[in-house]
């Protein structure tokens, strides 16, 4: 079960105890945070190490040397701050729309956290900024296009850097400012230099890919159980078969996301008056119905998958070089390299793809005469000079059609950077933006189901031959629902309706009434 990240007020930064839920409490619910002084001391260790590196010129990656292929150019002691600075300088070249606050306020967390291992050699004071700009809502504004997801998100980084140094851009209080700007207004001092190692240890890591998916993968868990509930709405118009979720049909296959969804729905079809007169109507259901556990419980399977390697990520050191403490070892690796979350990432894009693919076919059967086992063509009483809900089916199929193009895979992809010293890349943050694109259809599909399935009992219980009783949530949802979007007797615009749908969809709302009535859904 999914906990409330909103309700969580302060999250303690110590390396290794992030959860999706205090990742979203941060990220999108501006929770508090703390340093831990496990944290601390462990960073003032490692950037002593560093110090003596650098002091005795050691030839270390990033620390006296330059970057990628750079890497074979010796630096000078006294230039390895401006090596550290300069990397951010060159670097921030991401392009295109910026991220929205929630992804970029993601992606400091997981920087300072990832610092926080105390194996990056980077000034505890960079942790502490990051943490005071969390707090005091300093939010950086990074273009969230330009990465291929390794040597990490390069290109985000940098440009979540920039503020730090008095440059760039950042949100302040709801206005777009300068980075020094936005600096001053909050009250944080910026910094005149990085010093050797921390232009690495700020932008070598899977933190822009890693915020937008674990964002998108909260987003769709929800989205997955609305999936459910609204599944059990369409049921009702439609006059379908429960005996489908039967336990022991499930027992016998043993797929624990497919016995969870068959659980739910039991448990949402429960004590309806319509379906209990409708359950010999006929021998089965068209699969978008009889298959909900099938279907949805391996997405939830896939989303289970998705949590477990990203609850890694939260809390992974995915910076290089690496140092050692025990035997001052400075060991270049490739922790930066996205790959453990692009594939993920496209599965996270799949799944959700999927949820909206059943839904789409649940909205057809409504406005479908031929399948809807005797409701009204399009869902309208006067057929004819009115539409009803016809184009509604048109939108969704076009989000689900839309969503196919973006479940192609960007983990299979590649292309060599830096004169090829960099020859093979995850594109894990293309995978990422991918399934937040296909999450955001997704919603919008489970949207216009939700809208059709309320007209779809109102035309049921007008034609009565069945009842008029719904379960006791299903009324609760109807009547929600209802507050904003009235039957559509005759056409009205119709895109507020819609639009007052998607917004229950996005808020939570809808799951609050729920669990009102189940407090353990899942």
């Amino acid at each position: 079960m999914i906990l409330n990240p909103s309700a969580i007020e302060k999250v303690v930064v110590d390396g290794k105890s992030l959860t999706l839920e205090s990742f979203v409490a941060v990220a999108r619910f501006n929770a508090k945070v703390e340093l831990a002084p496990s944290a601390l001391e462990a960073m003032e260790k490692s950037r002593a190490l560093a110090d003596k590196i650098a002091a005795e010129g050691r030839v270390a990656y990033g620390i006296t040397t330059g970057f990628g292929e750079f890497q074979k150019v010796a630096v000078p002691k006294e230039m390895s701050n401006q090596l550290s600075t300069n990397l951010i300088l060159s670097h921030c070249t991401a392009a295109g729309d910026p991220y929205d606050p929630e992804i970029s306020r993601g992606m400091m967390l997981l920087r300072a956290n990832a610092l926080c291992g105390g194996v990056s050699g980077v000034r505890p004071l960079l942790v502490e900024m990051l943490l005071d700009m969390l707090n005091k809502g300093v939010t950086p504004i990074i273009p969230e296009k330009g990465s291929l997801g390794s040597s990490g998100d390069l290109a985000p980084l940098a440009h979540m850097t920039l503020p730090m140094l008095g440059k760039g851009e950042a949100w302040y209080q709801g206005e777009r400012l300068s980075g020094a700007e936005a600096m001053k207004r909050a009250g944080i001092q910026t910094l005149d230099t990085l010093v050797s190692k921390e232009g690495l240890g700020m932008t070598n890591g899977t933190c822009a890919m890693t915020s937008v998916g674990a964002l998108a993968l909260y987003d769709t868990i929800c989205a997955s159980q609305l999936a459910d509930v609204i599944a059990s709405l369409s049921f009702e118009g439609l006059t379908a078969q429960r005996d489908a979720f039967d336990p022991r049909v499930h027992a016998v296959r043993g797929q624990k996301g497919q016995m969870l969804v068959a659980a739910n729905m039991r448990k949402l079809l429960d004590g309806s008056e319509i379906l209990d007169n409708c359950q010999h109507d006929r021998v089965q259901d068209a699969y978008a119905l009889r298959c909900v556990p099938q279907i949805h419980g391996a997405c939830r399977d896939a989303l289970a998958f998705v949590r477990e390697k990203v609850e890694i990520e939260l809390n992974a050191v995915t910076d290089n070089p690496l140092m050692f403490l025990d035997d001052e070892a400075v060991i270049s690796g490739g922790n930066f390299h996205g790959e453990p979350m692009a594939l993920p990432f496209d599965f996270l894009g799949i799944a959700a793809a999927e949820l909206a693919d059943a839904s789409e076919r649940r909205t057809e059967r409504m406005v479908n005469a031929q399948l809807s086992n005797g409701l009204t063509p399009f869902l309208t009483t006067k057929a004819g000079v009115n539409s009803g809900f016809m184009i509604v089916q048109y939108a969704a199929a076009s989000m689900v059609s839309e969503n196919k193009v973006y479940a192609h895979p960007a983990s299979v992809d590649s292309i060599p950077s830096s004169m090829n010293q960099e020859d093979i890349v995850s594109m894990g943050t293309t995978a990422a933006r991918k399934a937040r694109m296909i999450l955001k259809n997704t919603q919008d599909v489970l949207a216009d189901e939700l809208m059709t399935a309320c007209q779809a009992i109102d035309i049921r219980r007008h034609v009565a031959t069945h009842g008029q009783g719904v379960t006791p949530l299903h009324q609760a949802l109807y009547e929600h629902v209802r507050e904003k979007v009235a039957f559509y007797e005759v056409d009205r615009e119709i895109a507020p309706d819609i639009r007052a749908c998607e917004s229950m969809i996005r808020s939570g709302e809808l799951l609050e009434i729920v669990r009102g009535f189940f407090p353990d859904f899942d």
